[in-house]
C-alpha cells in the first residue's frame, strides 16, 4: 500500500479541521519564534564582546565616575596594550522617546579600540579634530535622515545644557552582531563645559574599556587593576566585556525567565492542540485500523500511518509559522526604537528550535492515538462498522 498517497488522502478527508490544526500550530509557532527572536537580540551585546577587552567600573555601581587619573595607572600594568574611555550623556534628542546611546569618548583612542565600527581614516581624523564633532552609526542616521555635516542638538539631562554636534562620520557594523545605532562625542568637549559650569563633576570618567595582550591574561590583569585602587575613594571592579554585557542582562534576568516560560507554555499549546486532532482522527478510524489488521497490515504500519500523519500536519504548521515570522519580524524591528535592539532577526538558532518543538510535538500528539490503535482489538473495532 502507498503509505505518502494514504496520508496526504487521510489527512484532507477532514479538510476544515486540518487546515484549521495547521493555521493554529502555525500561530504558535510565529508567537515562539518571536519570542525566541526577543531573547536573542537581549543576549547580542554578549554575543558581540571581545575576548581582549576588559572594562573597569566604579566597584560600587556603574553609575558612579571614577577619575580620570586612573587611566595612566591602568595603562602601567604588564599585558595593558591600551586604555581608553567613555562616559554615559544620554539626553534628549528631538524627543524623550527617542532612546539611543549618546556617550562621551576618548576621541584619540576609543574607536581604535572598537575596529568592528567601521569608518574612513578622514572621518576619524575630522573627529579628532573638531571639538563639537560626533560619530554616529549608520542605524542612526539612516532613521532620523542624517548626513556628513548635519547639526543634531542634544538638551542634557545628566549634564544639563544645550549641546551641538556636526556629524563627523557615520560608522557601518562590521559584523552582524555589532550595534550600529550609538553615537559618540568628544569627551573633552563635554569636560570643557563641567569645568565652567561644574567643576566638582570635571575630570571624571564613566568607565574604562583596557585592551590586552592575550585574552587568557583577563583575570590578572583585572585583579592587578582592582589591587591598585584597592582602598581609594572610588575602588574599581574589572572585568571581561561579555561580563559587564551579561550584568546588564541579568538586571532583566525576570524578563527573560518569564519570556523563555512563555515559550514553553506555547510549545505545549500546538502540543494540546494536534494531539486533540489526532485523537478525534483515531477514534473515528477505529474500525479501519481493524479492516488493516484483518488484512494483515502489522501494528507498525498503522504507527507509522500515524506517525507520519501528525508529522506532515505539524510541518505544515511549522513552515507556515515561520513563513509569517520573517516579515512579522521585520515589521516589529521597525516599531522598536533604535538603540533597544541592535539585532533583531530570527537566527538559525531559532530556526533549529522551531524545527525542534515541531519534531517534540509530533512524538507528544502521536503517543496516544498509537497507543489506541494498538490496544483496540480486530472484533472490537468490526463490531463498529454497521
Amino acid at each position: 500500500m502507498n503509505l505518502p498517497k494514504l496520508v496526504f488522502r487521510n489527512i484532507f478527508r477532514h479538510s476544515l479541521r486540518s487546515a484549521l490544526t495547521i493555521l493554529g500550530i502555525g500561530v504558535t509557532i510565529t508567537a515562539f519564534g518571536l519570542l525566541r527572536t526577543l531573547v536573542g537580540a537581549w543576549n547580542t551585546g554578549v554575543e558581540a564582546s571581545s575576548d581582549n577587552r576588559l572594562i573597569t567600573r566604579n566597584a560600587v555601581s556603574f553609575v558612579f565616575p571614577m577619575p580620570l587619573a586612573y587611566q595612566n595607572q591602568i595603562s602601567s600594568i604588564d599585558g595593558v596594550e591600551q586604555v581608553t574611555f567613555a562616559n554615559w550623556f544620554m539626553g534628549v534628542y528631538v524627543d524623550e522617546n527617542q532612546f539611543f546611546p549618546r556617550l562621551a569618548v576618548d576621541a584619540n583612542t576609543f574607536l581604535e579600540t572598537f575596529p568592528e565600527y567601521l569608518l574612513t581614516r578622514e572621518e576619524l581624523e575630522t573627529f579628532k579634530r573638531e571639538r563639537n564633532s560626533c560619530i554616529i552609526g549608520s542605524v542612526i542616521a539612516e532613521r532620523y535622515d542624517l548626513q556628513r555635516g548635519d547639526i543634531m542638538q542634544v538638551t542634557g539631562n545628566i549634564y544639563p545644557g544645550t549641546y551641538e554636534f556636526v556629524v563627523r562620520g557615520i560608522y557601518r557594523p562590521r559584523d552582524q552582531t555589532t550595534d550600529a545605532s550609538q553615537m559618540f562625542f568628544q569627551w573633552d568637549y563635554l569636560n570643557e563645559r563641567l569645568i565652567q559650569d561644574s567643576p566638582g563633576r570635571a575630570n571624571e570618567v564613566g568607565w574604562y574599556i583596557v585592551t590586552i595582550a592575550e585574552p587568557s591574561q583577563s583575570a590578572g590583569v583585572s585583579e592587578a587593576i582592582d589591587a591598585i585602587f584597592l582602598n581609594s575613594r572610588a575602588e574599581t571592579k574589572t572585568e571581561t566585556e561579555a561580563s559587564f554585557q551579561q550584568s546588564f542582562i541579568s538586571m532583566s534576568g525576570a524578563i527573560i525567565q518569564a519570556i523563555n516560560v512563555i515559550s514553553i507554555i506555547i510549545i505545549g499549546i500546538i502540543g494540546l492542540v494536534l494531539s486533540n486532532t489526532m485523537a478525534m482522527t483515531a477514534r473515528e478510524r477505529n474500525q479501519e485500523y481493524a479492516v488493516l489488521k484483518t488484512l494483515g497490515f502489522k501494528s507498525n504500519f498503522i504507527t507509522r500511518l500515524i506517525v507520519s500523519e501528525t508529522l506532515l500536519i505539524s510541518v505544515l504548521g511549522g513552515i507556515l509559522g515561520l513563513a509569517i515570522t520573517f516579515p512579522l519580524t521585520d515589521a516589529v524591528q521597525e516599531y522598536i526604537p533604535a538603540g533597544w535592539f541592535p539585532v533583531f532577526e530570527i537566527t538559525p538558532l531559532t530556526i533549529g528550535l522551531s524545527a525542534l518543538a515541531v519534531a517534540a510535538v509530533t512524538i507528544f500528539a502521536s503517543f496516544y492515538p498509537i497507543l489506541y490503535a494498538k490496544s483496540q482489538s480486530i472484533v472490537d473495532g468490526l463490531r463498529q462498522i454497521s
